[in-house]
């Protein structure tokens, strides 16, 4: 469902944009600092209701100002433009509008709008700890369970008092009543992570394959606790663990994807290079998997396409993403550097101190 227009207001460096977009590839050219990695900020604002650069609203609203002002419009499938917007103010209010209607949610967004980004500090998918791997299966398991995002927002509220409560506990029948609903929404959780990676895997794998020839690539899931272990019985067995350490150790928010290569963590093998291109393969595959499943494409938002990357790999990534028929952003520092992805309905646009223009 790709944005066919997008206008932007007080947000960084852009004092106001309005600029119509194509529905394939759309080249941000630019100095560093220039705004261009703020427009693909303000679309994943768009999506996520939220920037990927930072959680602070008033670090993103435009200096002296009370306000940003995110709006787009999107091509539903019957190819009707449907306006989408959302506005921040420094007091944290937030209103989200999405076919005129106001007062929607910010998980109605990331439904109408999916996304994935594939930035410089990507690669921290593979080699930091497992909270961003576990985003990534749950970015899955969210565009294709209608019941996950509830149930997701349940256990991790369920948990919090759970934690609270382990700490003036003094027996487990004090935590038994609790630890039933959270159990049961932890084994959902778990059996829908599992079956999207289960279905994922294949389709990631292959593309991994493709893109680094040279390397075996296996993905595993890791629930979050042992396996054949009802949670339930878990959590009664390690009461005074969890008692003595003021949390609970284990669960489905422990859960993690691990990845290897030629059977070794993918940190102990791949050049930067190497792992930008398979944080690029990893982000594709879902956004295939996602329009084989449910219809929908993806937006791919790519920041500093070149970093990390020498001509062969981009040319690689470019024939990948241009295969998808997805809609894609890609910020560059010259034009020389996405010659090759240009095809003749991209739309190119010049950035400099805040202001776009269309090249």
């Amino acid at each position: 469902m790709p944005l066919s227009r997008l206008m932007i207001q007080q947000f960084r460096n852009i004092k106001a944009c309005d600029i119509s977009l194509s529905s394939g590839f759309n080249f941000l050219i630019g100095a560093n600092g220039s705004g261009k990695t703020s427009v693909l900020e303000a679309i994943y604002m768009l999506g996520h209701g939220r920037s990927f650069k930072s959680s602070l609203t008033g670090r993103v609203i435009q200096n002296e100002c009370q306000e940003l002002f995110v709006h787009g419009r999107f091509l539903n499938p019957d190819q009707i433009e449907i306006p989408v917007g959302i506005n921040k103010q420094r007091d944290g209010t937030v209103e989200v509008k999405i076919g005129g209607q106001s007062g929607q949610k910010l998980a109605q967004l990331a439904q109408v709008l999916p996304l994935q980004l594939i930035h410089p500090e990507g690669f921290e998918l593979l080699t930091d700890g497992p909270k961003q791997r576990r985003a990534f299966i749950d970015w899955g398991v969210f565009h294709s369970v209608a019941a996950f995002f509830d149930a997701w927002g349940r256990f991790r509220r369920l948990n919090k008092q759970r934690n609270a409560l382990l700490k003036t506990a003094t027996d487990y029948r004090e935590l038994k009543y609790w630890d039933a609903e959270l159990s049961h929404l932890a084994e959902q959780i778990d059996a829908w992570r599992a079956d999207y990676v289960a279905q994922i895997k294949p389709v990631a794998e292959a593309l991994c394959q493709s893109f680094l020839p040279e390397f075996e690539i296996q993905l595993q899931y890791y629930r979050g606790w042992e396996k054949e272990t009802l949670y339930q019985t878990l959590l009664e067995r390690n009461f005074e663990r969890d008692k003595m350490l003021g949390y609970t150790f284990s669960g489905p928010n422990k859960a993690d994807l691990r990845i290897k290569v030629n059977g070794t963590p993918v940190e102990d093998v791949l050049s930067r290079g190497q792992l930008k291109l398979m944080v690029c393969a990893l982000r594709v595959a879902q956004g295939q998997h996602l329009t084989s499943l449910t219809g929908k494409q993806c937006i791919y938002l790519i920041d500093d396409f070149a970093s990390e990357l020498d001509s062969e790999r981009r040319k690689r990534l470019a024939d990948c993403l241009k295969a998808t028929g997805a809609q894609v952003f890609v910020s560059s520092i010259t034009r020389d550097q996405v010659d090759d992805m240009c095809m003749s309905d991209s739309k190119l646009f010049h950035v400099e101190q805040g202001r776009i223009e269309q090249g």
